[in-house]
């Protein structure tokens, strides 16, 4: 399901986000994108009358939305101050709106940094306990996910969209519920560094995701894992493709494609494919 700023799972999923929920959601997204982008300053106090009059907006409208905020870590009051812009450490950076607020920003390569970094951490493991743990149904999940991918046509928003199901159904397969949980701050940076890279010409993500999916199939734990760590190297390549379109995928990086595969026992020769 299709959500105002981009994709819903299942039901519970995203429970953080406002965008798209009336009038007080839409007080949320503008005021909450102005603290990440820095227009309104880290201890800055809000003008509550003055944003009251720009929104054309009740008091009662703005102090709910000025709650939820709160909650987010961006805001702070204190009796005689007001209302404050609370300094970033405070910032609840794993919310799904702050993640999303931060790629409107100036500087999202730095979010995708993080993002990089921190699946380096956690997907190779979850890739690991897929394999040790998966069930029919899971891959199943998996195999009609990378199925998706393939009949995109094009379309950058349904490449991202089945992506995005895909990496959440890996992480649901690991059957550890804090893994699981993982992807409620996964998603939506997920979500948006698949739109850049999908937005632009990028290559077919199905052979990248194929051989982790043979891995775990086969309940190659190892294999699993160092499938995961060369998908990544994988979109690392292809983001920076994002960013400078003159990059081209060089022969190294290919032959170091190739050699995983073939050293895994999971590789992608046209002859050895399987249908996901």
């Amino acid at each position: 399901m299709r959500t105002a700023w981009g994709v819903r799972g299942e039901k519970g999923r995203n429970m953080a986000e406002y965008v798209g929920r009336g009038l007080h959601g839409q007080i949320v997204e503008k005021v909450g994108t102005r603290i990440v982008q820095g227009r309104l300053r880290v201890g800055e106090t809000l003008d509550m009358t003055s944003l009251i009059d720009e929104l054309g907006i009740s008091q009662t409208v703005l102090r709910e939305a000025v709650k939820v905020l709160t909650a987010k870590g961006l805001v702070d009051a204190r009796q005689k101050r007001g209302t404050f812009v609370r300094p970033r450490e405070d910032w609840n950076l794993l919310d799904a709106d702050v993640i999303r607020w931060q790629f409107a920003a100036d500087t999202p390569e730095l979010v995708l940094r993080d993002l990089a970094e921190l699946r380096l951490v956690v997907e190779p493991a979850a890739a690991r306990l897929a394999a040790e743990r998966r069930t029919e149904e899971d891959l199943t999940a998996l195999e009609a996910a990378l199925a998706r991918m393939g009949e995109t046509s094009g379309d950058p928003a349904e490449a991202a969209e089945a992506d995005l199901a895909w990496h959440r159904a890996l992480l649901r397969a690991t059957h550890n519920e804090l893994l699981q949980r993982m992807d409620v701050f996964i998603g939506p940076a997920l979500a948006e560094r698949d739109r850049l890279v999908h937005s632009a010409e990028a290559d077919d993500p199905v052979p990248a995701h194929e051989p982790v999916l043979r891995a775990v199939r086969d309940a190659d734990p190892s294999a699993a894992e160092e499938a995961m760590r060369a998908l990544l190297a994988r979109a690392d390549a292809d983001l920076a493709r994002t960013a400078d379109p003159s990059r081209t995928r060089t022969g190294a990086e290919a032959d170091d494609d190739d050699r995983t595969g073939r050293d895994s026992g999971h590789g992608t020769e046209p002859e050895d494919r399987e249908a996901p």
